[in-house]
């Protein structure tokens, strides 16, 4: 297949392999996140280098195509790197066309089926897993997975409904975390947290108006860290849920954190209190 040819397979599909609309950029001007709730069973869409070389070498994650530049293509071969399925190789440019010009793609393009999601009472019962509050910006979700990753979060749970897909710009900012930490999607949260409680997780919210600092609190195993949106925080129905709600205090005139610092901060203090760091 030629240049020509493959750009009229592009078009085909408005521009874009499989005729699938990327949902997590801002082109279009739509938002960077739909619900879940109505969101279809569409291929998740993956490009960077780590992002897609992550999901090539999760055996769980099935890969139904993959676009690749020639430089992407020997870089893959060169350090051996299986690609799993037999690739197009086509010019950047072409990648540019689906993804949009602000999208780092470094010439790595797949669609893949989502990774299934696991049950609460499938959860592991030690170390801490991650309760997003309806954060509906991806790259700050994205961040999260990553920071997850680093500190070995068992899961993130997070709502069906206002949050971001597993893919496109949440993908490329977890920077291959998404195929490392289970991601739970769950309906209802609050009767998640009640199941949790009921399994035996401490349930921490962080929230501003916490009673407590959380370095100050007795910190247990499992343990669930909830974080809401930045500016609503968490619901009220999620922090009376909660067993314990705890703010981070900061010494200095900014009070506050984004979120996706928020997240890695507590992650750190849960981490230390309960003996994970290595």
């Amino acid at each position: 297949m030629g240049d020509r040819d493959r750009k009229q397979q592009f078009r085909r599909g408005g521009g874009k392999p499989g005729g699938k609309r990327q949902e997590s950029g801002h082109q279009s001007g739509r938002p960077a996140w739909r619900d879940r709730g109505e969101a279809g069973d569409g291929p998740v869409i993956l490009y960077g280098w780590h992002t897609v070389t992550a999901a090539l070498a999760n055996p769980q994650r099935q890969i139904r195509k993959l676009w690749l530049s020639e430089n992407a293509a020997r870089r893959l071969a060169d350090e051996q790197i299986d690609s799993r399925v037999t690739p197009d190789i086509v010019r950047p440019s072409l990648i540019d066309q689906r993804l949009g010009p602000d999208a780092v793609h470094q010439g790595l393009l797949a669609e893949a089926d989502p990774l299934p999601s696991p049950d609460i009472d499938t959860l592991p019962t030690d170390g801490i897993v991650l309760v997003l509050d309806q954060i509906t910006d991806p790259h700050n979700v994205g961040a999260i997975m990553r920071s997850a990753a680093a500190f070995a979060v068992k899961a993130i749970i997070t709502t069906a409904r206002h949050s971001p897909e597993a893919t496109g710009v949440l993908a490329k900012s977890a920077s291959g975390a998404l195929e490392l930490v289970p991601l739970v999607t769950v309906q209802n949260l609050a009767r998640a947290l009640n199941e949790m409680n009921e399994r035996g997780f401490m349930t921490v919210g962080l929230d501003s108006q916490g009673s407590e600092n959380l370095a100050a609190v007795n910190l247990q195993q499992p343990l669930a860290l909830a974080l809401g949106a930045e500016g609503k925080g968490l619901r009220q129905l999620t922090r009376e849920t909660c067993s314990v709600v705890a703010r981070l205090d900061m010494p200095g005139e900014i009070k506050s954190l984004n979120v996706s610092n928020a997240a890695v901060l507590a992650l750190y203090i849960g981490a230390s209190r309960l003996g994970l760091m290595r």
